[in-house]
């Protein structure tokens, strides 16, 4: 059997290979603390889920349209103009199953081969798996450790050429829970004008921030026009499994976004739209409740890894994800985040999982209860004792 020469172009998530491996040694007996997945820890809160099973009861099981049921799309386009201080409507909002599609239908509609698209490295690795698939040049923002993750507006400008088709920004950032502050996407918004540039913004995590108030590129004049706006449900209101994301573009943008849907996946489960809209419109206590917790994790997780020798660790502003330099250990983080695992039932992720820039560094989740973070730390200042 012969495989299409595009499937090597193919990426994945190593967070689902380490997973397995986990639960593999779970399996055997041992005890694995799972810091290595990027999902809440909390259930789905319960007035969405009453949403959800109540519209299966209502008959919501049929087929819908692809661009997303109309009421949930002018909740969302009413959400969005809400959190971005910026003019949209139902029109501009294409729903899919999850934020991914986002992505792909990204590359899809707007790069041809040998077209370059700036992204963040270490960054989501989809979006390098992406742009590779569809036969673009991926050329990374580097995001160092040792300036905190910060973008250097300089070297972005230097990187652009006259392929450079499509920019992608991800604050607060996976794998870094780095925020792109104000100056620099103001900045990055200039050269993507002047550069006549496309954005993905990626926002996921807006509703996860830590300190300060969200800003989004798409809210800078001349951005609306040129930027596609990914967000979804998964990570505020815990219902990675539901399979709900969104879009939200200029117009001409949407058709093709919509083909892209309905030749693939048809449309987003009905019932789920319905427990979408009650996510949106329904009470967020609970998500409060859910940052709050994520904060003080943080705080506990990240002032630990700071305390043990070889570990420098900056303190994310946003997401659920811890990312330390561990070079001061002399191990590379790909034996570090294996040893870790078997020796220690610690689950990890090596930074390069996240691109090349993210070599010497070690991704850890910490969307886990502090009872399991403590001895976490615990077991991680053990290891790293034994192998300095």
């Amino acid at each position: 059997m012969k495989i299409a020469e595009r499937m090597s172009r193919l990426g994945t998530e190593t967070a689902f290979e380490v997973l397995a491996k986990a639960k593999a040694l779970e399996a055997e007996g041992r005890d694995i603390i799972h810091l290595q997945i990027g999902e809440p820890d909390f259930d789905t809160p319960s007035n969405i889920v009453d949403a959800g099973a109540q519209a299966l009861k209502d008959g919501y099981t049929h087929y819908g349209p692809s661009a997303g049921t109309p009421d949930l799309r002018a909740v969302i386009a009413n959400e969005v103009s809400q959190t971005r201080n910026i003019d949209v409507g139902p029109d501009n909002v294409v729903v899919t199953s999850g934020a991914k599609p986002i992505m792909f239908y990204s590359m899809l509609a707007l790069v041809d081969e040998g077209d370059e698209v700036l992204y963040p490295n270490p960054g989501f690795p989809i979006y390098e798996s992406m742009i590779n698939f569809v036969g673009g040049v991926p050329v990374p923002i580097k995001l160092l450790s040792e300036r905190d993750f910060d973008i250097d507006v300089s070297e972005v400008a230097d990187s652009i050429t006259s392929k450079t088709k499509l920019m992608i920004v991800n604050s607060p950032n996976n794998p870094c829970g780095s925020v792109v502050e104000e100056k620099t996407l103001r900045d990055l918004a200039k050269l993507a004008i002047e550069n006549n540039l496309w954005v993905l913004t990626d926002e996921v995590y807006i509703r996860l921030m830590f300190e300060g108030d969200f800003k989004s590129i798409a809210s800078h004049d001349g951005m609306l026009e040129r930027s596609i706006i990914l967000d979804g449900f998964s990570k505020t209101y815990a219902m990675t499994g539901w399979r709900v994301g969104y879009g939200v573009m200029p117009e001409p943008l949407v058709e093709h976004f919509v083909k892209l849907n309905t030749n693939s996946v048809s449309h987003t489960a009905s019932a789920i739209q319905v427990a979408a809209r009650e996510a949106l419109e329904g009470p967020q206590e609970e998500t409060y409740r859910f940052r709050d917790e994520f904060k003080a994790r943080r705080d506990v997780f990240v002032n630990g890894l700071n305390a043990i020798p070889g570990i420098r660790c900056p303190m994310p502003k946003g997401a659920f994800y811890a990312f330390p330099n561990i070079q001061g250990t002399g191990m590379t983080s790909r034996q570090f985040a294996d040893e870790l695992l078997q020796e220690y039932g610690v689950a990890a992720l090596a930074g390069q999982s996240f691109g090349a820039y993210g070599e010497g560094c070690i991704r850890f989740s910490f969307a886990n209860s502090t009872e399991n973070l403590q001895r976490a730390l615990e077991r991680i200042a053990e290891f790293v004792s034994k192998n300095r």
